[in-house]
C-alpha cells in the first residue's frame, strides 16, 4: 500500500518557521516533521510514499534527492559525471523506502492535490495524511475498519485536549468547585490519518478541498467511516504546538516513535 502525504500548504499560522521552508520540513528533534510521519508508517510496514508538494516544494525535493549524501559518509571522484564516482559507506534505516514527490501547485486545495496524483497512486486502497500532525495510529486497525465497512474513506478520530484550563463554578456561590488543566474534550475530530479506496476519486474535483464537499457527500452517501484513536496525537498548526512536540521528543522515547 501507498501512503499519500499532503505537504503543500502555506503554513501561514507558523510564519516564523515557514517563511523559508514548507511546514512539513519544520524540525522536531532535529528531523523534519515529515520524516517523523513517514517513520510512523514505515514502522508498520508502509514504505511506499507519494508526497504532494506545493509551497516551497523544491526544498522537499532536494531533501530526498540528497538523502544519502546527508545521512551517510561517502567518497566522491571530483570531476566525474558518473554515478559510480560516488561511493557511500554504511546504511540508514530508510533504505528501501520508495518516495514519489509531486509538485501539485502552491495554492491547490487538498482534494485536487490527491486527484492530480491519481496515476501515481493506482487502484488499490491507500493511506492519506497531512504533513503536519503526529499520531501513533494503528494502521492495521484503521484498515480493518475500512475493509469491514466498505467505506470509500475512513478517517481516524480523537478527542482533542482543551487549549485552556477549565473552571467549574459553584451554582450557589462565586467559588470554584473544580479546576481541570487542559482536559480532554467531548467532541470527536478528524486527526488526519485516513485510508481511501479508489472510489474516493469519484468525489474529487478541481478547486475542492477534501475536507469540504467530498467528505460531506461521502457521509451523506454512507461511505465515510471512522476509527477512534485513543493514543498519542498532536497537531502542529502553531509555534506553541511545535514546542509541545519538541518537548515530548526531548523527554525521550516519544509515543509516536515507539513501534506498535
Amino acid at each position: 500500500m501507498k501512503a499519500v502525504i499532503l505537504a503543500g500548504g502555506l503554513g501561514t499560522r507558523m510564519r516564523e518557521e515557514t517563511e523559508f521552508r514548507p511546514k512539513p520540513m519544520v524540525e522536531v528533534g532535529g528531523k523534519p516533521v515529515l520524516w517523523h510521519i513517514m517513520k510512523i508508517f514505515a514502522q508498520q510496514g508502509i514504505t511506499d510514499f507519494v508526497i504532494l508538494t506545493g509551497y516551497k516544494g523544491e526544498i522537499i525535493k532536494r531533501y530526498f534527492l540528497e538523502y544519502a549524501m546527508m545521512n551517510l559518509d561517502f567518497r566522491v571522484e571530483i570531476g566525474s559525471d558518473s554515478k559510480s564516482a560516488i561511493e557511500y559507506f554504511g546504511s540508514h534505516e530508510e533504505a528501501g523506502w520508495t518516495v514519489t514527490v509531486l509538485d501539485t501547485g502552491e495554492l491547490t486545495l487538498t482534494g485536487e492535490r490527491i486527484l492530480l496524483a491519481k496515476e501515481h497512486i493506482g487502484t488499490d486502497p491507500f493511506f492519506i495524511t497531512y504533513g503536519d500532525g503526529i499520531a501513533n495510529v494503528n494502521l492495521k486497525e484503521l484498515l480493518a475498519v475500512h475493509s469491514r465497512t466498505g467505506a470509500s474513506l475512513t478517517i481516524s478520530t480523537a478527542k482533542p485536549r482543551s487549549r485552556f484550563g477549565v473552571v467549574a463554578m459553584s451554582s450557589q456561590s462565586d467559588m470554584v468547585e473544580r479546576f481541570l488543566e487542559k482536559p480532554e474534550g467531548t467532541e470527536l475530530v478528524n486527526i488526519g490519518y485516513m485510508v481511501a479506496s479508489f472510489s474516493l476519486f469519484d468525489y474529487l474535483e478541481p478547486g475542492v478541498a477534501l475536507e469540504d464537499a467530498p467528505i460531506a457527500r461521502l457521509a451523506e452517501n454512507g461511505l465515510l467511516a471512522a476509527c477512534n484513536h485513543s493514543g498519542y496525537w498532536q497537531a502542529m498548526d502553531t509555534i506553541r504546538e511545535l514546542q509541545i512536540l519538541n518537548k515530548d521528543w526531548n523527554h525521550g522515547s516519544p509515543a509516536w516513535a515507539t513501534p506498535l
